[in-house]
């Protein structure tokens, strides 16, 4: 293994790490509202989810892969 993916897979797994220590102080139990957050809209300036209160709203989350295959 070379230098570079010895430390990219040193970084990984520190950020794994720091993701695990953060996460369950911050986990949602079934049935808890979501938290209210902002995200840039694909029309144009933000979108905040308590701007959609009352409507159906999915919220789809996907991971960018690529790696070759």
């Amino acid at each position: 293994m070379t230098g570079w993916k010895r430390f990219s897979l040193h970084a990984v797994s520190c950020l794994m790490f720091l993701l695990a220590a953060a996460l369950p102080a911050a986990a949602l139990q079934v049935g808890d509202k979501a938290p209210d957050f902002e995200l840039d809209s694909t029309k144009g300036g933000k979108l905040k989810l308590s701007s959609l209160k009352g409507k159906n709203v999915l919220i789809n989350f996907y991971v960018l892969d690529f790696s070759p295959t």
